[in-house]
């Protein structure tokens, strides 16, 4: 509750007191001054006034005389545990007198500034929650948010749509007007007794007095049950639709870094209201934490349980903060080493390091540079003859001269179709066999001219016509109704996951259900004309094997589930096309430089594919609750990208130059606990990552030199190059079945989640003794056969063989292994099997490092 605040000063003389705000006779307060202080110390602050303040912040003041005192209440820095004390004492004296009810301070609160000098003022934050003097509990503010504080109204109770037991309420208290006659009205008003409050059943319920199979949500002395019982004694009020709505949030401290034994920290949160009154939430606020190794009280005290990186999300009624902090072990002889960045990257990058006191990792080795690049650039290894040439190149530049050649190499074209085939949906079922293939070569060819990506996005918003002469309106087929166009658009252009507004509110981000229905009209006018169906599976409505012609009415709307009436179209967050073409309108404004949403969500994707991990993540989903891990970082990204006229080439290059990008995937582990989590989106080494079912096919294929075999497609097309998912239904090839057990999407979600690296056992058997992989072994024209063709030098083979699989020579012990077991073996061919079979299995191979 928040009403009057009281503001504490303290300097050295008698206690005094406002006399609208105490009892007129106090005087017996003044012999504490010989009890906080004495001859053989400092003399201490004391209370001398109390005073009432309107303002809505909750801070104490004390003047020091005498001998300056250090930070109250940052142990760290030495300070006195005796002014501590007194700040305790004067709140206590401040409940005794009636002002306020105390509640748990951190034991750490910190307070800002350097040690304190004689007679300077200091303040600190106090976590009290004043009585609310002449205030009305309402209906909006208060018991909705007690509502929510509680988790009655979340998805799991009775905020579900089914509710539970008997009680609907809405999902996180977006209709109060519906709440309040559940609450009053519903069950003949039985959850409410008006003439003994206390013994109302939604209190009863609550405080776990009666059976309730949500158990115990708070006591019967927390201010939640207070603002309940005030709100039954002062008459029910209901929601006032006119009343000042929450406009943002604003949480101290925002971003801080806790160092070891300091574990726990106090948030202060003020809700700032549409008629600009503040008020203090503290108390009120819901706070949901991104990692169990927090835990956040009630009062909102966090408390790190390991050291870590976590995000809190302070919510409060339509109010919503994320709250970013760390907590690291205290390591005093941290000394930062220099570092030379080599852009924007790595000075942010860095940064945040120094700050956290972690050292980047060394820069990676050239042999797995160019592993690396090649992987992230071509989708495929270096070849022996790449990277002997690489390593053997003394030129400083070496590295930029290489990014420049691989971006120019056409595999980068394919790489980057093969993403946005997934992206988009391009597969065999819904746009058959022919229009897949041109989609797939339409967007490979857009890449390879480096079509810039606002371009791109523009042609296939805006295509219609032939599905076969016209490839990108195969987007408008893949996605054959309204909504799913809509969710779609929204998700892979904006990074915006708009699906939970189908229904209600989204409760994480700012969309409304209204607004999800008006986007959604937008795309309601566009129909197709069947010319063929030859349809192989009569049961699959969605199933078209023929050309089809896409077409666009010039207007068209949806029914708002809510309303029941139909929605007037609108751009996301944004206001009405105009007369004229709506897809036009709607990808030139998709795609405007102005649109951060857009330029943000490619350039995070970008990141994403390069780094790893996403600078937000999930990849396509930003909201203000999902805060990037360097949020200036990212919007550094999308002012580049937007500069360099959304170039996908420019901004690759731009990343992959950075030392961050070229950072080894080896970090000193002293840096972290020994229970601490490494936290990969601080970038301070390379993420380690298993390679995509492409790459890690086409990698068994380079190193034996024999290509996998796929239903439908020429002998020798690599796996980075398919088009679709399954080009011939229900008959696969060794390298069809290879690439579904290793997780390639059925692209049935425009979703990067679809694509798996999860671990299963059938991959293992596959890997280890998989009848596909054994007989490629065995083949007798592989590359060990080629090889034993060529030499008879074994330690020539296994050089040739180390630098094709790991892009590296052998070292001498991995060289006199093989030698040994070659010269053990009856068949050196079978020795030489295994190695190869050894290296096809080894983490080097599998994993991008």
């Amino acid at each position: 509750m928040a009403g009057r605040r009281v503001a504490v000063s303290m300097i050295i003389g008698r206690a005094r007191r406002p006399a609208s705000a105490c009892p007129p006779d106090r005087s017996h307060l003044s012999p504490w001054r010989p009890m906080l202080s004495s001859s053989d110390r400092p003399a201490l602050p004391m209370l001398t006034s109390i005073s009432n303040s309107p303002s809505a912040d909750r801070r104490v003041a004390f003047e020091v005389a005498g001998e300056a005192f250090p930070q109250l209440g940052s142990r760290q820095n030495g300070a006195s545990p005796r002014l501590a004390g007194l700040a305790v004492a004067c709140l206590l004296l401040v409940c005794f007198l009636g002002l306020a009810t105390p509640l748990p301070v951190a034991a750490e609160t910190p307070v800002a500034g350097a040690p304190v000098a004689t007679g300077e003022t200091i303040a600190a934050t106090a976590p009290l929650d004043v009585a609310a003097v002449g205030e009305t509990v309402t209906f909006e503010r208060d018991v909705m948010s007690v509502l929510s504080k509680a988790s009655c109204n979340a998805g799991t109770c009775h905020g579900n749509v089914n509710g539970k037991g008997g009680l609907f309420l809405s999902l996180r208290g977006q209709d109060p007007t519906d709440d309040y006659r559940q609450l009053v009205r519903a069950a003949a008003g039985r959850r409410i007794d008006p003439l003994e409050p206390s013994q109302s059943l939604l209190l009863l319920k609550a405080t776990a007095t009666v059976a309730h199979e949500g158990g115990k949500r708070f006591d019967r002395q927390s201010p939640e049950h207070e603002i309940l019982v005030r709100w039954i004694e002062e008459g029910l009020s209901p929601p006032d639709l006119t009343a000042p709505a929450v406009t943002h949030l604003e949480v101290t401290p925002a971003d801080e870094v806790l160092w070891q034994p300091r574990q726990e920290i106090g948030l202060r949160v003020n809700a700032v209201f549409s008629d600009g009154t503040r008020r203090d939430v503290t108390r009120l606020a819901v706070y949901e934490p991104s990692d169990p190794l927090v835990e956040v009280t009630r009062e909102g005290i966090v408390r790190f349980a390991q050291p870590g990186v976590v995000t809190v999300l302070v919510r409060y009624l339509d109010g919503q903060f994320p709250v970013r902090l760390a907590c690291r072990p205290t390591t005093d002889a941290f000394e930062w080493a220099e570092q030379d960045p080599e852009n924007f990257i790595d000075e942010q990058i860095f940064e945040r390091l120094r700050t956290l006191r972690v050292h980047p990792a060394p820069p990676a080795a050239d042999t797995v540079f160019l592993r690396r690049l090649s992987l992230d650039l071509l989708g495929v290894l270096p070849t022996a003859e790449e990277a002997r040439e690489f390593v053997a190149d003394p030129s400083p530049d070496k590295r930029r001269v290489w990014v420049d050649r691989f971006l120019m190499r056409p595999e980068f074209a394919s790489m980057w179709a093969l993403k946005w085939s997934d992206l988009v949906r391009n597969e065999e079922k819904t746009l058959d066999a022919t229009g897949v293939e041109r989609l797939h070569e339409w967007m490979r060819q857009r890449f390879a001219d480096d079509q810039p990506l606002d371009a791109f996005v523009r042609e296939l918003i805006v295509a219609r016509g032939s599905t076969y002469d016209h490839p990108p309106a195969n987007y408008w087929r893949a996605h054959r109704e309204p909504f799913v166009r809509a969710e779609t658009t929204a998700q892979v252009f904006l990074g915006v996951r708009l699906q939970c507004a189908k229904c209600h509110n989204h409760p994480f981000d700012r969309w409304s259900q209204d607004e999800y229905y008006e986007w959604a009209s937008l795309f309601e006018g566009i129909d197709y004309e069947i010319v063929a169906n030859e349809r192989r599976d009569r049961l699959d409505s969605h199933e078209f094997v023929g050309e089809q012609i896409v077409s666009v009415k010039p207007e068209g709307e949806v029914k708002n589930a809510r309303t029941g009436k139909p929605a007037p179209a609108r751009f996301l967050g944004g206001g009405p096309p105009g007369d004229g073409d709506r897809l036009e309108q709607l990808a030139a404004w998709l795609t405007s430089p102005g649109n951060r949403l857009f330029a943000t969500a490619q350039a995070n994707r970008i990141w994403y594919h390069l780094m790893g991990a996403g600078l937000v993540d999930p990849v396509d989903d930003l909201r203000p609750t999902n805060p990037a891990s360097h949020p200036a970082l990212l919007a550094r990204l999308a002012d580049e990208l937007v500069a360099s006229g959304f170039s996908l080439k420019h901004l690759v290059r731009t990343i992959v130059l950075s030392r961050t990008y070229q950072l080894a995937s080896e970090i000193d582990d002293s840096q972290w606990g020994e229970d601490e989590i490494y936290d990969q989106r601080l970038y301070a080494r390379a993420v380690v990552r298993r390679l995509p079912a492409e790459q890690l096919l086409d990698a068994q294929s380079q190193v034996l030199a024999l290509p996998a075999r796929f239903e439908g497609y020429a002998a020798g097309t690599r796996a980075g190059q398919l088009a679709g998912v399954e080009r011939v239904r229900r008959k696969l090839a060794d390298g069809d079945v290879f690439l579904r057990q290793f997780g390639k999407p059925e692209r049935l979600l425009a979703c990067e989640c679809e694509r798996s690296d999860a671990p299963t056992l059938g991959q293992a058997l596959s890997l280890v003794g998989g009848e596909s992989l054994n007989a490629r072994l065995r083949h007798p024209d592989n590359r060990i056969g080629q090889l034993l063709a060529q030499t008879s030098d074994h330690s020539e083979i296994i050089e040739t063989l180390f630098w094709t699989a790991l892009g590296r020579p052998p070292t001498d012990q991995e060289t006199s292994a093989a030698l040994e077991a070659i010269r053990l073996s009856d068949q050196p061919r079978a020795a030489l099997e295994d190695l190869t079979w050894a290296l096809l299995n080894a983490k080097e191979l599998i994993f991008r490092n």
